[in-house]
């Protein structure tokens, strides 16, 4: 039975699917295979006698063509099914505020949590219209359940639309992406795609081909531990350390002090005591020599450190590759892979907004695995916390957009 994209979104967003980046297994979280066993079903529901999922959690499946042009490229649509364990994931219970009249939004009156157009005045955007948003107390997971509803809603409407033509699509729904794992054992060869999308974008109109390279730095600092009553010039905490570490960072290369193209250094999470601390960032930037400057920058105050502290303290760092800026890859099939997106939301009186993403996707590690993989918005505000968002026309919007693609593609075949 046909069912309505709101319907499919509200549906998912209740699986708790929360990734999380100290468990080894795939998917990291069981719920997440809760929900890909789900959708297997739907996507079976919709005919596409080929969906499965694999033991690690991919969910693949494939809508046949309809038309007789055998040269139309094989387009694949992906999206994640994890939400970000920075806000709560569990027992979310979204709301629905009608005809939006742009004055705030009270979230959770118990709770004081307010989504106000003052402090987000994108909201503005949404005057007149639905819109779905958290109880105050969790993530929507918008990020990325919408992604999933609007592909499903558009194979949904392919297929009791037979006189759309349309060449062979591939569905992907992979984990664990909140914790840039998501790619790591998606089988491109037996997904069969010519080139994909990703559906992880914010507001109607955004087209990416560029992300941040990314990278991650994991310091271990070890100081000298002394009873506190007789540590008088011979106590050196690691904690401190750590702090006076981070201190000597450039203080406007921080995510709060930057926009744009400008890069940053995250601190992450710190942890420890007197003797031994424990620190992460990310380091980001869509230069990849200017995150490569970031590294030598860190390895010179940890040495700085060591010399004025002496040799009985140490400050490891080891640095490890994220993902790298798609751009590289995808520049030179623009034409193709972004114009013809243009085009598309174009037709649909939607005026595209591409500009380099300040973080990544999926789509970053597939484009250098060997898919090209773009991303296109999905409607979404406010990822990762308890005042995320969606507005429903923005989620038929993408779900048009993705209609029009494949549509277009078996057009310029």
């Amino acid at each position: 039975m046909k069912k309505d994209i709101v319907e499919r979104f509200i549906d998912y967003v209740k699986f708790e699917t929360t990734s999380d980046s100290k468990s080894t297994t795939c998917p990291t979280t069981q719920g997440q295979m809760v929900l890909a066993k789900h959708l297997v079903g739907e996507l079976l529901d919709l005919g596409m006698e080929d969906a499965h999922v694999d033991a690690n959690g991919y969910v693949m499946a494939t809508l046949p063509a309809n038309g007789d042009k055998k040269e139309a490229p094989i387009v694949g649509l992906l999206a994640h099914v994890d939400t970000s364990a920075d806000s709560p994931g569990r027992n979310v219970n979204p709301q629905i505020v009608k005809n939006y009249d742009g004055k705030d939004i009270v979230l959770n009156e118990k709770l004081g949590v307010v989504l106000s157009p003052k402090e987000f005045p994108e909201l503005r955007n949404y005057l007149g219209q639905d819109i779905i948003t958290t109880d105050g107390t969790t993530l929507l997971g918008a990020d990325d359940k919408a992604g999933v509803a609007e592909i499903i809603a558009a194979v949904d409407y392919l297929v009791h639309h037979p006189e759309i033509k349309h060449g062979e699509i591939k569905i992907g729904f992979l984990p664990d992406e909140e914790i840039g794992r998501g790619p790591h054992l998606f089988d491109i060869k037996k997904f069969g795609a010519d080139f994909a999308y990703t559906m992880d974008g914010g507001a109607v109109g955004e087209l990416n081909y560029e992300t941040f390279n990314a990278i991650q730095a994991k310091i271990h600092i070890r100081g000298v531990s002394v009873h506190p009553g007789r540590s008088k010039n011979k106590m050196i905490s690691a904690v401190l350390l750590a702090y006076e570490f981070h201190n000597m960072l450039p203080i406007h290369e921080r995510p709060e002090s930057t926009e744009g193209r400008e890069g940053f250094y995250l601190l992450h999470d710190i942890h420890g005591g007197v003797e031994e601390t424990h620190v992460s960032y990310i380091l980001r930037d869509h230069d990849a020599l200017l995150n490569e400057r970031r590294k030598e920058n860190m390895t010179e105050i940890a040495k700085f450190l060591k010399k004025k502290y002496g040799e009985n303290i140490s400050i490891e760092i080891e640095f490890k590759e994220q993902y790298r800026n798609m751009a590289e890859k995808i520049l030179p099939h623009r034409e193709k892979l972004i114009g013809t997106v243009e085009n598309v939301m174009k037709n649909l009186g939607i005026t595209p907004n591409i500009y380099p993403m300040r973080g990544g996707t999926d789509g970053a590690q597939l484009s250098f695995k060997g898919l090209l993989c773009p991303n296109i918005f999905t409607g979404g505000h406010n990822f990762h916390g308890i005042r995320e968002y969606i507005s429903i026309p923005s989620m038929r919007k993408a779900m048009d957009v993705i209609v029009g693609l494949v549509t277009e593609f078996y057009k310029q075949a």
